[in-house]
């Protein structure tokens, strides 16, 4: 029982952390944050931005771990099919797979470390984000989640100021 009481105060205390970094903080957007909000609550994540082929090839890649509230944002130049794997990334990943007006239109939880295996984003996908593995639960992220951005314009669907 102590366990699952601990479990539960750490997962509220990301989320809160997480919460209260977006919402104290200026509403003015930057290619280097990504904001995103849902039924749950909003979350900002310090995202490296991925929109050059040989920045989304490389992706996460060969590194050890990444910090709770940062991810990688892809951005393709129109929406399309994408596909992601795990080949040399070393660390789970929750996948957030958008549309071009920012919805989360598919989420893939916990990708496996160096798992070879194709995970299908669907069709008119414009942008993936990628955060820690489990995260995603932790927080309640999910269909539906909109994500706020610069590079997604003034049609999306909680476009920049």
């Amino acid at each position: 029982m102590g366990k699952r009481i601990f479990g539960s105060f750490a997962a509220l205390s990301v989320a809160l952390v997480l919460s209260a970094g977006a919402a104290g903080a200026d509403v003015v957007c930057a290619d280097d944050r990504a904001d995103l909000r849902g039924d749950w609550g909003q979350a900002r994540f310090t995202v490296e931005l991925a929109d050059a082929p040989e920045e989304r090839s490389r992706g996460l890649m060969h590194r050890d771990s990444l910090p709770r509230a940062a991810g990688m944002l892809f951005i393709y130049p129109t929406p399309q099919r994408v596909a992601f794997w795990m080949k040399n990334t070393l660390i789970p990943l929750d996948m957030l797979f958008l549309d071009a007006q920012g919805r989360v239109v598919r989420l893939h939880e916990n990708a496996r470390p160096l798992d070879e295996t194709p995970i299908d984003g669907g069709p008119g996908v414009k942008a993936v984000l990628e955060i820690n593995g489990g995260l995603a639960a932790r927080l309640g992220i999910g269909p539906g989640t909109v994500l706020r951005h610069p590079a997604l314009g003034q049609g999306a669907a909680w476009p920049c100021p």
